[in-house]
Order: structure tokens, then sequence, then C-alpha cells
């Protein structure tokens, strides 16, 4: 007799591992670069390939996930980018020079480009409006913990064993969701999803690719070059193109319509630019602590961690400050919390004792964390089932931008504001005053998402109340 579990469960279960595995991934592998350039005898700028091409393949496939689910059936699509995902990952372990590695990390971007939208449209069609407060409290332990565990695992994997070992520990949680998947997860397909979009699909793919590959090399390579200045150019211009092909079309790729619902539109632009001031923030901080500070990497890694803590907190108390403060008042609250402390962080110097910097990152995810929860139950609410793969595509894409956006704008900051000076290693490092005033880059895209906070009406989300439960929640 087969057994049953409660859908409910099964999706949360699934989801969360997967997305676990995804998010940590974005983090972990930095600090295995230096150990693969050392391993493959390569220059130190040769290793950003491997994340480029992770980042290009991902920001291929994410825009089509939404019409892939709803086309061939979420749960397929889910289980057959998982395992991509994972052989990917255990054929980056076992790869022998840099083109193989950076061959297998594209098929990884293919499954990570697959997983989030498709994953998370079985969520919210799964868990009624009034019951997706718990899933999203449920996602702060993938989005909150896995950023930043990753360096602090990491260093350790790289240390005792081998740098391989950050792809492998991949496989096992692949594999056992794969068959906790196939076992119970129940198919959905949406019989409205249509063609594919060919001129969308078209239009997308190096749009996006040559795009992302221009953001991410670009301080690296310079912005001046002709390289990134054609890519970069080329890559706008296609993706303009695609705003007007799919604001005309019947059934786009990127419903950019949904856009016109003003809870959505102003949910996503507030997550837009907190992505951007976040994932910055996480990106000039290591490289504060490490370079101007003289921290190692594991230091870095256990400073940052109980950001994570904090918005596991936000997470439990939200409840109780939304059914008191209302929609605007919390987002708005986190935020400005958030930059404050932000403003802090960023006056911060060699004389700031370790556990002031602790504080002061539990405090930010603890803001945050109000912010991003009520974001997320808030964001689909107006979201018919039909649209849910979609809706939750084009959120993620336009994520993704935010994050891409922020560390890149930070990256410029620090570029700009930059005196730089030779270090211990003899390497040129910008002065500690760079780093603040790239810091301080961060808070501008918090208070840029506050502006949309505060326009927030309260008819918007009178009716919506995160419901009330009795039993311990996911």
């Amino acid at each position: 007799m087969r057994v049953q579990l409660d859908p409910k469960t099964v999706v949360t279960i699934i989801y969360i591992t997967a997305m676990f595995m995804t998010v940590m991934d974005g983090t972990i592998v930095n600090v295995a670069l230096p150990a693969i350039t050392h391993e493959f005898d390569i220059p130190p700028q040769a290793a950003s390939s491997v994340n480029v091409g992770y980042l290009v393949s991902l920001a291929v496939f994410l825009p089509m996930a939404g019409w892939i689910g709803d086309r061939f059936g979420t749960k397929r699509t889910f289980l057959i980018a998982l395992g991509i995902f994972t052989c990917a990952s255990a054929l980056c372990g076992v790869a022998d020079n840099l083109q193989m590695l950076n061959l297998f990390r594209v098929f990884q971007g293919v499954g990570g480009g697959l997983l989030t939208p498709v994953g998370m449209a079985m969520l919210f069609r799964t868990f009624s409006p009034e019951e997706r407060l718990k899933v999203s409290r449920s996602l702060i332990f993938p989005i909150a913990i896995a950023p930043v565990l990753g360096p602090v695992v990491g260093g350790f994997l790289v240390e005792q064993l081998s740098w391989r070992w950050v792809f492998y520990m991949n496989v096992p949680f692949g594999i056992l969701a794969l068959l906790f998947g196939l076992m119970f997860l129940l198919e959905h397909k949406e019989a409205a999803a249509g063609r594919l979009d060919l001129p969308g699909f078209l239009l997308s793919v190096p749009g996006f690719s040559l795009l992302m590959y221009a953001l991410m090399q670009g301080s690296s390579q310079g912005w001046r070059s002709p390289v990134i200045l054609g890519t970069g150019f080329c890559g706008f211009i296609l993706v303009c193109f695609l705003v007007l092909v799919e604001l005309r079309v019947k059934t786009p790729m990127l419903d950019l319509r949904l856009l016109s619902g003003r809870l959505f539109r102003t949910m996503s632009i507030i997550s837009l630019f907190n992505a951007a001031g976040l994932t910055g923030m996480l990106f000039i901080f290591p490289l504060m602590y490490q370079n101007a500070l003289n921290a190692s990497a594991l230091e870095s890694g256990l400073i940052t961690f109980p950001e994570a803590l904090g918005m596991m907190l936000a997470s439990r108390v939200m409840p109780w400050s939304y059914k008191r403060l209302g929609a605007r008042r919390v987002i708005a609250a986190g935020l400005l919390g958030a930059i404050m402390i932000v403003v802090l962080l960023s006056m911060a110097g060699p004389e700031t004792k370790p556990w002031s910097f602790r504080v002061l990152f539990f405090c930010i995810g603890f803001f945050l964390g109000h912010t991003g929860v009520t974001v997320q139950f808030l964001t689909f609410n107006d979201i018919t089932s039909a649209s849910m793969g979609r809706a939750t595509t084009l959120f993620n894409v336009q994520n993704r931008i935010g994050a891409a956006l922020g560390v890149v704008s930070l990256a410029g900051f620090l570029g700009a504001f930059s005196t730089s000076s030779a270090g211990g290693s003899g390497v040129e490092q910008p002065h500690l005053e760079a780093y603040r005033a790239a810091l301080l880059g961060s808070a501008a895209f918090l208070s840029a998402a506050l502006i949309f906070a505060l326009r927030i009406r309260q008819a918007d989300t009178a009716s919506i109340a995160p419901k009330q439960e009795s039993n311990a929640s996911l």
C-alpha cells in the first residue's frame, strides 16, 4: 500500500531542500576559487569564469521556467531540474581542468534557473493566500542560513578535504530530494499554457546572457573594455526589445502585464531594491573585513552569520508585528531600521569589536526579515493559480536583476571612491573609506525600497491578514 503524505508538507520539504542547495551554491563556491586556481595552475582572474558560466546559463533559463512548468508539469520539470543540478554538481567535483569545470557549471545553471520559479509556483498553488505566511516563514531558513553558512562550510571543506567537496556535498541531498519527490509530489499542468513564446525566447536568451556577462565581468575586465561595452549594450537593447514584444503577445514568456496590478507591482519593486541593498552589503562587507580590517574568510563568515539568526527570529515575530502595525508600517519600519544599521556599519573601523559587528548583523537580519517575509506574503495574494507560474518567474527574474544591480553598483562605488594602496601581499587594495562609501550605497538601495513602501495604501492590504495557527508551523 502506497503511503500518502500531506501535499503541503511534501512541497515544503522538497522545495526547501532544493532551494537550500542552490542558494548555498552561490556563496560556497567562492571560497573554493583560490584552491581551484592553485590546482589547475591558472591566474586568479581566470577563476571568475567558474561563476560567470553558471550565472549566464541561469539567466538564460530562468525566464522560460514558468512556461516549461505549466506546459510539461511542475513535478516533472522540477525533478528534471533537480536531477540536472545534482548530476552537474557531481561532474563539477570530478572535473580535471577549468574548461570541463566551466561546462559542468553551465549545466548547474540550467537546473538552478528552473528550480526556484517552478518550485515557488508549486508552493503558492498548494497554499491558500491565508496560509502563505506559513510557507514564507519556512523559506526564511534557506534564504537566511544558506548564504552565510556557505563560506563557513566551504572554508572547512577546502581546508580539511578538497575544493571538490563543495560540489560533492550537493549529491546526497539531491538524490534524497529526488526520491522523495518521485514518490510523493503531485503533478500539475496548466491547460492554458499555450505554445512557447518564440520571439520572447529568441530575444531573452542572447539578451539576458550578454547583459549578465557584462555585469559580472565589468569590474574585472574594466567598464571601458570594448568587450564589456559591446556585450552590455547589445544585451540592453535586446532586453528592451523583449519588453516591447512581451507586452504585445497573447501568452508571453515573461508576463509583464502582471505588473499592472498595484500590489504585485509595488511588492516587486520593493523586493528588487531590497535584494540590491542586502546582496550588495553582503558582497562589500566581507571584502572590507578581510582586506581593510585584516580578518580571515572564516572570521568573516562567522561575523555575518548572526544576520541569519535575526531573520529567523523575525519570521516568528512577524505575524504579531503585522497584526498590530499593518503591512505598510511593518515593511517601512524594517527598511528604516536596516538603513540605520547599515549606516552604523559603514562607520566601523579597526577599533570595532567583533561582537559589535555580530550585534549589527543580527539587527539587520531582524529588520529585513520582517520586510522580506511580509513582501513575499503579499506579492502573490492577487495572482490566480493559472498565472502563478509566470508570476513567480517574473518575480525571480527581477530579484536576480536586483541582486546583480546591487553587486555591480557597489563594486562601482568601491572603484569610484578608492585610492588603492598595497597590502601585505603586494596587491593593491582600496582604502577603508572606499568600503564605507560602498556600504552607504547599500543604504541608498534600501532607502529606494522605503520610498515605495511608504506608497503602500491601506486599501491594498486591508483585507489581507496572516492565518492564525494553533499548532507549531513548519
